[in-house]
C-alpha cells in the first residue's frame, strides 16, 4: 500500500501544541498496543510508513485528521482518537495566524487597511494559495497548505453570532493585480462582493488617484475586544506586532478614520468592484 508522505512536517513548537502533540501521540500508542499492533501493522492499515507512525507516537509530528479517523478505527478507539481532531487542525496553524485569529475571535469590532493583496480575511482559497506559492524564499507544499488552512480558518468570523462589525480598505491596486492568473482574480472579485453583501461588513476601495492619503505607513489592524482594552495589530516585511499602547493605539485608530473617509464610500466601492469583474 502506498504512504502518505505529507501526513505532517517534523518540527520545534510553542509548548501549548507541543503538550498536545505529546498528549495524542501517548494515546495512539496505548490503544496501538490495546489493539495489539506493531506499528508497521498500524501503518499499512492506515496507509502511512512505520516511521511516521512512529513520529507521531512520540509527539515529533502533528498527525493529519485522516491520520486520526482511520488509526480511530483501525484500532477500535470508539471515536476516542477522532475527537482530537480539532484540536490537533488548531495545532498544525503557526502560532502567528493563532494569535491573530485568537485576537480576532474575541473582537467585536474590526477595522483593517491592506495596501498590498487582498486582506486574508477576505481571500479566496485559491488567492492564498497564490499568495504562499510565491513566497520567496520559497515554501513546501505542505507548509503551503498549512498555512492556507489557516487562513481559511479564521474566516469562520463571518459565521460568528452576534455578528463583530467588520470593515475593510483596500487599495484599489489590490483589485487589479492579477495574482495567481485572471480566473484567480475573477472569484475574488466575486468573494468580495458576496461577503459585502453581509450586513456586518463594509468593503470600501482607496481609489489610486487619491492626492491625499493617510495610509502611507502601511496596513494595519485595529481590533476591540469584548472586554479590555482596544488593540492593533500592524506587519513589516519580516515580523509583525500588536500594541495596546494607548498613544500607538490612538493613532492608529485616527489613522484609519481618515483612511476611511478618504475611500470610496461602501455604496462606490462595490459599483467599481462589479466593473472591474466587467474588465477582468
Amino acid at each position: 500500500m502506498a504512504t502518505n508522505g505529507d501526513d505532517a512536517e517534523v518540527q520545534e513548537w510553542d509548548e501549548d501544541v507541543s503538550e498536545i502533540v505529546r498528549t495524542v501521540g501517548k494515546q495512539i500508542k496505548l490503544w496501538r498496543e490495546r489493539a495489539g499492533l506493531t506499528r508497521a501493522e498500524l501503518g499499512a492499515a492506515i496507509g502511512y510508513g512505520e516511521h511516521q507512525v512512529s513520529s507521531v507516537e512520540r509527539g515529533r509530528r502533528i498527525p493529519k485528521p485522516e491520520f486520526l479517523e482511520q488509526a480511530d478505527e483501525a484500532v477500535g478507539a470508539g471515536g476516542m482518537l477522532a475527537a482530537f481532531v480539532e484540536d490537533v487542525a488548531k495545532a498544525r496553524y503557526p502560532k502567528k495566524v493563532r494569535d491573530l485569529a485568537r485576537l480576532e475571535s474575541d473582537a467585536v469590532e474590526i477595522g483593517a487597511y491592506s495596501n498590498h493583496n487582498i486582506h486574508g480575511l477576505l481571500q479566496t482559497e485559491d488567492y492564498a494559495r497564490a499568495l504562499f506559492q510565491m513566497r520567496r524564499p520559497v515554501l513546501d507544499e505542505d507548509t503551503i497548505e498549512r498555512q492556507v488552512a489557516a487562513r481559511m480558518a479564521r474566516q469562520e468570523i463571518f459565521k460568528r453570532w452576534p455578528a463583530p462589525m467588520l470593515s475593510f480598505v483596500q487599495e484599489e491596486v489590490t483589485l487589479r493585480r492579477p495574482l495567481g492568473g485572471r480566473d484567480v482574480l475573477r472569484a475574488q472579485l466575486e468573494r468580495l462582493l458576496k461577503i459585502g453583501e453581509l450586513r456586518s461588513v463594509e468593503i470600501q476601495i482607496m481609489p489610486t488617484e487619491r492626492y491625499d492619503h493617510a495610509g502611507m505607513g502601511g496596513p494595519m489592524l485595529v481590533l476591540e475586544p469584548q472586554a479590555g482594552t482596544k488593540l492593533v495589530h500592524t506587519e513589516a516585511a519580516l515580523s509583525s506586532r500588536v500594541s495596546v499602547d494607548r498613544h500607538e493605539v490612538r493613532i492608529l485608530e485616527a489613522r484609519y478614520g481618515i483612511i476611511r473617509a478618504q475611500a470610496l464610500s461602501p455604496d462606490e466601492s462595490r459599483a467599481f468592484i462589479e466593473r472591474l469583474l466587467t474588465e477582468t
